[in-house]
């Protein structure tokens, strides 16, 4: 099944909680949260995307690399590609039901494998979210834990769970302390101090990640507090609006933090040359959600594999064009 197929089939089984636009910049979707668009007026959301959109690239052809390398190391495991999953929950809120919760994460984690890559898993409203996605990573042998920011003693007991799942690090998203979803579900969550986040990093033997980070400032206080990772996100623009895109902040963050830490990026990826303008903006790899949404309800786990293979077929090309022979060195100036 192609792309196209795909897509068509998602549309179908989404039913309406998320069209499959051809341009995917949450104009259609404004405010419909729950569902998959952007909070309010839906601005951070096609901020970020607008941001990608903005940058344009040098095309080089006088150069000797012909075979782009698009491996990585993180988190102690080695990947064929940079491009990450990104933590998704809330099947019959936020998608339509037309699956549960843990055939979506099922799909997403085990496509995520085969393509070489790492499925992330979140946490959400419903506990059976958070075990659902354990049982992914268990089966496919690996994955990232990311927890809402809840009191400290339930983050600490996720922590433990994600360690006996064989999770390869874990992780908090901070930006997801205000999500209006949580809230309506009883479960709260909320803005973590500094001393908190230490606490967090300390109560595990896993490399610790902070999903949320959208100022240097902050990423600053995320190296001090001994973090092993950040990803400079907001939250898919689902949170706070009227925010700048993530490619807008990640190279004053990545300036800031860059050599202390190691940073993804989340926030609008949709091709492969999203990808490498972000690699070139200072991010080590990246984490993209809503196409992986269109994978799993299209095909399933072949649907969310084709998605990442897609991608990694479009940074090698992208690559091939702007003279860079390898993901881990990107230089900024292919960017114009």
């Amino acid at each position: 099944m192609d792309l196209i197929e795909i897509k068509k089939r998602a549309r179908q089984r989404l039913k309406g909680f998320c069209r499959v636009c051809p341009v995917c910049n949450g104009t259609v979707c404004a405010g419909e949260v729950p569902g998959m668009g952007g909070l309010g007026t839906s601005s951070s959301f096609t901020a970020n995307v607008e941001a990608l959109k903005a940058l344009r690239f040098h095309m080089r052809t006088l150069h000797g690399v012909t075979s782009p390398d698009t491996s990585i190391e993180l988190f102690g495991r080695s990947f064929t590609t940079p491009v990450q999953a990104a933590p998704m929950t809330g099947v019959v809120y936020n998608m339509g039901g037309d699956m549960s919760e843990a055939e979506f994460i099922g799909h997403v984690v085990a496509g995520a494998t085969k393509a070489g890559s790492a499925g992330w898993i979140g946490d959400g409203a419903d506990p059976a979210m958070f075990e659902s996605g354990l049982e992914a990573i268990k089966a496919s042998g690996g994955g990232i834990a990311i927890i809402k920011p809840r009191s400290q003693d339930e983050i600490k007991a996720r922590i433990a769970k994600a360690e006996e799942a064989g999770c390869i690090a874990v992780g908090v998203d901070v930006d997801g302390a205000g999500l209006v979803t949580m809230a309506k579900f009883g479960q709260p969550v909320s803005p973590k101090t500094p001393n908190e986040i230490a606490e967090l990093v300390q109560s595990t033997s896993l490399p610790f990640i902070l999903k949320g980070i959208m100022t240097k400032e902050e990423g600053k206080i995320a190296a001090e507090a001994g973090c092993a990772a950040i990803v400079v996100s907001n939250h898919g623009g689902r949170v706070l609006d009227h925010t700048p895109g993530a490619a807008e902040v990640l190279p004053y963050i990545a300036k800031k933090v860059g050599d202390k830490l190691t940073i993804l990026a989340d926030g609008g990826v949709r091709t492969g040359s999203d990808v490498l303008k972000l690699l070139a903006l200072g991010a080590q790899a990246v984490l993209t959600g809503r196409p992986l949404v269109w994978g799993a309800f299209g095909k399933e786990t072949e649907g969310v594999t084709t998605i990442l293979d897609t991608m990694k077929a479009q940074l090698i090309g992208a690559m091939l064009l702007t003279g860079t022979a390898d993901v881990k060195n990107v230089d900024k100036h292919i960017l114009v």
